[in-house]
């Protein structure tokens, strides 16, 4: 799992997205490959045609990560992906160009391996009692195996509401 995905020559992004009950920490760190890394992402206006831009602080504890990303929805469940490192500096420049409609976010990632799956559940500062689940596919289509140990509300897969870019604008 994992793997770039190519539309008509273009990276894409294929993901399944679930609204869960706030999950046990201890159980996800107990999950083969667990990571937990700190977030820091904001939506940013270069220009006109840079909607949808973001950048993003990582924060791996012993390494900090920055990031520069393009999205466009092709439909709810995949959407076209650009990204690139930036340095330290870079993204504190471009930070200065928030989109004035937006807060930053700012999560707690756990990512684990589950059935050959690669699983990232966001926890949001702003939220107490529930999290986003996300689970990367290969194709629109493919099967997945949910975790036992999480407790879905609902999915939300293109539910616009569930946006990062939304809960920006939103808190």
């Amino acid at each position: 799992m994992g793997e770039k995905v190519f539309i008509n020559g273009k990276s894409a992004e294929i993901e399944r997205k679930w609204l869960i009950k706030m999950p046990d920490i201890k159980t996800l760190e107990k999950q083969d490959n667990y990571s937990a890394s700190s977030i820091e992402q904001i939506y940013i206006t270069e220009d006109e045609l840079s909607e949808g831009s973001r950048i993003r602080k990582r924060d791996f504890g012993s390494q900090v990560k920055y990031y520069w990303t393009h999205k466009e929805d092709i439909n709810g469940i995949s959407r076209f992906e650009e990204e690139r490192y930036i340095s330290k500096e870079e993204y504190e420049t471009l930070s200065k160009k928030i989109s004035c409609d937006t807060s930053p976010i700012r999560k707690k990632r756990y990512s684990f391996n589950y059935c050959g799956f690669v699983v990232e559940i966001d926890i949001y500062e702003f939220w107490n009692d529930q999290a986003i689940m996300e689970i990367e596919l290969e194709s629109e289509d493919q099967k997945v195996d949910v975790p036992d140990f999480i407790e879905i509300i609902k999915e939300v897969t293109g539910d616009e509401a569930y946006y990062n870019h939304e809960l920006a604008c939103k808190y």
